[in-house]
């Protein structure tokens, strides 16, 4: 068995490559049971692990294993930590341990420029990235590589972090700064991407320009939230999976206001990708993605690693 670490794995993980991959993946061939949801508890720390199976047909099996603990951000450590072991699905003899985070962090930024390249207008340029962790460090890259963005605002509940995460991608090359007014910031954004583990409203509908594309991927339980309400009223609302409007805080809430309704959304990325639906219809509309995640997936990138180390891809 390979055990391929952080850098290898990031290494062999470029979204010119994810994006088809995942577009490719999403058209079937991966079978994807529910997920097993678990809340931990210990010395009065909470957090919630997440066990994700999936198989497909060029016979790889996979098992992702991933622990949310949002207090850990309080301790200067990342919310998230995930492993994944990759196995032949005819034999089910081990092949790999892939990175976990990498595969994480690349496979949530690469399903949001997937969603994007269906959603957000052809001519977006400026992105507002809400969070700074690893899933909102890779979502510059994954947008610019469908659509020809050229400059970045970064904001967090933390402004150290908004700042850190400014500076990172500036020494990058890109145009990239650190804002604290959010409400402004939104205002300017043409893509709205929010990676956070908020159980808070983040965004307003108020705020959001006709033709914005607003992102929303870092919640993913029924318990956080990162848009009001009443940004889904009349909004165009896709969703990454049929797990989402079961799972999302942010559909739920909508769901409660009455400012969308369970028939109301457009479709999935499976929708999207086989051609069943349409994407965005005209400029001046304002489109929504809301994703929880798919273990299809994480699947998909840890054996596109695997095949990069061992000489197969």
């Amino acid at each position: 068995m390979l055990v391929i670490d952080t850098e290898t794995t990031r290494a062999a993980l470029r979204f010119d490559d994810v994006v088809p991959a995942l577009r490719e993946a999403f058209r079937g061939g991966v079978t994807v049971p529910p997920r097993h949801v678990h809340a931990v508890e210990c010395d009065g720390r909470q957090g919630t692990s997440l066990i994700m199976p999936a198989w497909n047909a060029q016979g790889y099996f996979g098992v992702k294993v991933i622990n949310i603990f949002p207090d850990n951000t309080q301790q200067g450590l990342p919310g998230l930590h995930a492993t994944y072991s990759l196995y032949s699905a005819r034999t089910g003899v081990p092949l790999a341990q892939v990175d976990g985070d990498v595969v994480t962090a690349f496979r949530t930024a690469g399903a949001a420029a997937l969603g994007a390249s269906y959603l957000a207008r052809e001519d977006a340029r400026v992105l507002l990235v809400l969070g700074s962790g690893r899933i909102a460090s890779l979502l510059t890259p994954a947008m610019r590589s469908v659509r020809p963005i050229e400059r970045v605002l970064v904001w967090n509940v933390r402004p150290a972090g908004a700042q850190a995460l400014a500076r990172q991608l500036a020494e990058q090359g890109w145009h990239a700064e650190a804002v604290e007014d959010l409400e402004q910031a939104v205002r300017q954004a043409d893509i709205v991407s929010c990676a956070t583990l908020s159980t808070e409203p983040l965004v307003r509908r108020a705020w959001l320009r006709p033709g914005t594309h607003l992102d929303l991927i870092g919640s993913f339980k029924p318990d956080m939230q990162e848009a009001h309400p009443d940004c889904f009223a009349g909004s165009a609302v896709y969703v990454d999976t049929d797990e989402a409007p079961t799972k999302a805080g942010d559909l739920l809430r909508a769901f409660e206001a009455g400012t969308l309704r369970r028939d109301g959304l457009r479709g999935t990325l499976h929708d999207l990708v086989a051609g069943r639906v349409a994407g965005r219809r005209d400029a001046g509309e304002l489109t929504v993605f809301k994703a929880v995640g798919s273990a299809l997936e994480d699947l998909t990138l840890a054996a596109r690693v695997y095949e990069h180390v061992a000489g197969k891809g």
